[in-house]
């Protein structure tokens, strides 16, 4: 019969509160080390998109060549993570964070020194792997360096605000990076921050294993790693050949298939690679539903108004980079706010503001014009959207995670993580296929505005839907943990 329990705390590793202990110290290392290797992972999702071009020059690569520069570590990024996320409980959390961390970095350094364009591609796909292995760690990591409570609310507020910053800052740090040295620095740079972070988590991060002696649910992991790629494959797809072609059918349907025989298998076996009872809980179904629809618009946000800066107001990348800075800025003041915040309005009520504000936000960016200023296309618009966005991440990422027993820390963790992954892989996809059909193949300043100008309407009105989902299923409290 299930139960509804309060989660347990670790018997290997008791979480000390970020207080003027002695442990004080070692916890903010701790939350430093975990911090420092979610921004090099979202990071890397945008930070070589303003490098393009001279990856072309330099390297010879074809068009298609460029897109698979991005689709490589998001497919592996988006494939692997549900995977990476149980083998965080299954054989520790420092010990995958490391490995994860290890592979990352060593990726980037090939990658930085790539002289063919296939070894350039092959580097992203390892990194994406090597991201997927750390990412769920980080989180995890996080939520047991301190006991459950607001202090730990403190720390996923940082986790989500140095995040969001790695994924806002990266046109910012591609385009001074590519400027100043050149496009091999967009990846070279982790090597240097990658060492750093290896070296403070070996020394004071700790064990934890909650996997309790559990054996890796082979089968369900190729199904569910081969289903998530198949899907992510497809969706990168259309960007080139549209919804209806061959190409983005057939892996797209095939990927669902995969992701079905998944859930067929997990029911039937006894040690599961996700136990499906973790989705009874309601938070954590929820929540996890509301970070893949916010993600469908955030993610598309940061592409559309670099491309509208460059493509249709003529800035340079390191000026498209230096004119998003203030929204930047406001999706780390939103993350660092929404801690302070949510014991006041509660973890619901908090992520349906921030919704709301970043529809707002989403509904006046989407008034653009071709010869718009920039304080009323980008500045304005911006901020708004990405204070709402900052708002929401703390709230979810509390609520998903609270629901977890311990034993499925990593999983859920890999989980959020997943759902705002993939809900950002399609968001861009549907948003991108959105503003071409808007566009009609028009090439000038109103046709390209007309375009993305759409996106950003559907966007908002992606955003009200995701509030009415989580006004009607959040629950208004985190949850006990969910025990068979």
């Amino acid at each position: 019969m299930t139960r509804m329990v309060q989660p347990r705390p670790d018997t290997q590793t008791p979480a000390p509160a970020i207080t003027g202990s002695p442990h004080a110290t070692r916890t903010w290392a701790v939350l430093l080390a975990a911090c420092a290797g979610q921004f090099l992972v979202v990071l890397d999702v945008s930070v070589v998109n303003v490098a393009l071009p001279s990856m072309r020059t330099d390297l010879g690569l074809s068009a298609l060549g460029l897109q698979w520069v991005l689709n490589a570590y998001t497919i592996a990024f988006a494939g692997f993570m549900l995977l990476g996320g149980r083998a965080a409980d299954l054989f520790g959390h420092k010990r995958m964070f490391l490995i994860g961390l290890g592979l990352f970095t060593a990726a980037s350094l090939a990658g930085g020194l790539a002289a063919e364009g296939w070894q350039l591609l092959a580097a992203r796909a390892a990194q994406g792997l090597g991201a997927a292995v750390l990412a769920p760690a980080t989180l995890t990591i996080v939520t047991g360096a301190v006991p459950a409570g607001r202090a730990r609310t403190r720390a996923i507020g940082t986790w989500s605000a140095v995040g969001a910053g790695g994924g806002a800052a990266g046109g910012l740090v591609g385009g001074v990076l590519t400027d100043v040295l050149s496009w091999r620095w967009v990846l070279l740079i982790n090597v240097p921050v990658g060492v750093v972070v290896l070296i403070g988590a070996a020394l004071w991060v700790r064990e934890r294993r909650t996997g309790g002696g559990r054996r890796l649910d082979l089968p369900g992991a190729v199904l569910v790693t081969g289903g998530l790629a198949a899907v992510a494959y497809g969706i990168v797809q259309t960007e080139q050949s549209g919804w209806g072609a061959a190409v983005t059918l057939v892996p797209l349907l095939g990927g669902l298939a995969l992701l079905a025989a998944f859930v067929a298998v997990e029911a039937r076996t006894a040690a599961p690679l996700m136990p499906l009872k973790v989705f009874r809980s309601r938070a954590v179904t929820t929540a996890n539903l509301s970070m893949f629809v916010n993600g469908s618009a955030a993610f598309a946000m940061w592409f559309f108004m670099t491309v509208y800066a460059q493509n249709v107001l003529h800035y340079t990348p390191l000026e498209a980079g230096l004119a998003l800075v203030p929204s930047s800025i406001s999706v780390i003041v939103g993350s660092k706010l929404a801690p302070r915040l949510m014991p006041v309005a509660g973890a619901r009520n908090l992520a349906v503001l921030g919704t709301l504000i970043a529809a707002t936000g989403f509904g006046w960016q989407s008034l653009m014009e071709a010869d718009g200023g920039y304080l009323t296309t980008i500045l304005g618009p911006g901020i708004l959207m990405m204070l709402g966005i900052g708002l929401i991440i703390t709230p979810l990422a509390s609520l998903a995670t609270s629901g977890a027993a311990p034993g499925d820390a990593g999983l859920v963790s890999g989980l959020v993580n997943t759902s705002r992954t993939m809900g950002g892989a399609l968001g861009l996809a549907a948003l991108s296929t959105v503003a071409a059909a808007r566009t009609a193949g028009g090439t000038g300043p109103e046709a390209l505005t007309a375009g993305y100008a759409l996106a950003f309407r559907v966007s908002t009105g992606v955003l009200l839907a995701g509030a009415v989902l989580m006004i009607l299923w959040l629950p208004r409290r985190a949850e006990g943990a969910v025990e068979s």
